[in-house]
């Protein structure tokens, strides 16, 4: 068990672990390069690095995330599953065709779906078995995410959750920012994955806050219920 209260990740620690961070390459790069000048909300380095190993660990055949962007985590997907299938749902029709690019020069293209819809909407289409699925959309739909996600998951299947520390604003509201709907719907959506009963998950200080989950169970909607 840990000693205390912040002694391990406090800001000369987060230093010293990106320093460690092997160096991504040119393509990996020229995405983050990008969304820093456009201000594209992509995964942090460390999490994407995440994402690949995932991919490849759960040795998924269907992967699906919600929120492509301009295709940072889709890069680490697909190359982290070389055998897997990417469907990855953005509405932004110019940051899907950067995302376009920056895949096919990956290399990876053929290998992602890319769909351009609301994230609410392309989920009701997507059938499973789902093997891993990867969430950095709309904070306030994310518990909606969880619910259409589920039943096409396979059991044992694994579910990734981007920024559900919010900035440190989920612990520790600012009292200026009253009506702030994310923060908001990020608390109440962290209690309904920890709870969830179809559900082992656990959230770790990790990049802006990391929801990681496994399927432990069918739904009762899979086994032909309510009973």
């Amino acid at each position: 068990m840990k000693s205390g209260i912040g002694l391990i990740v406090r800001e000369a620690q987060e230093r010293y672990l990106e320093r460690l961070l092997p160096p991504r390459d040119a393509i990996a790069r020229e995405i983050e390069e990008l969304a820093a000048a456009e201000d594209v909300p992509i995964a942090d380095p460390e999490v994407a690095r995440l994402l690949e190993i995932m991919a490849r660990s759960t040795r998924a055949r269907t992967i699906v995330e919600v929120g492509t962007a301009i295709g940072y985590g889709a890069l680490f997907l697909a190359r982290g599953a070389p055998e897997a299938r990417v469907l990855t749902i953005d509405r932004d029709a110019e940051r899907l065709a950067t995302a376009r690019r920056f895949l096919e020069k990956a290399g990876v293209a053929e290998r992602v779906e890319l769909i351009e819809d609301d994230a609410l909407a392309a989920l009701t289409r997507i059938t499973g078995p789902i093997d891993l699925a990867w969430v950095d959309g709309e904070k306030k739909e994310y518990r909606r995410y969880l619910d259409l996600l589920l039943p096409q998951m396979s059991v044992g299947g694994t579910l990734l959750f981007d920024n559900l520390l919010w900035k440190g604003r989920v612990a520790e509201p600012p009292e200026e920012e009253e009506d702030d709907e994310a923060t908001d719907a990020l608390f109440a959506f962290n209690g309904y994955l920890m709870r969830h009963p179809q559900l082992a998950a656990v959230i770790l200080p990790f990049g802006d806050g990391l929801g990681v989950a496994t399927k432990t169970k069918p739904l009762i909607s899979e086994l032909g219920g309510p009973f």
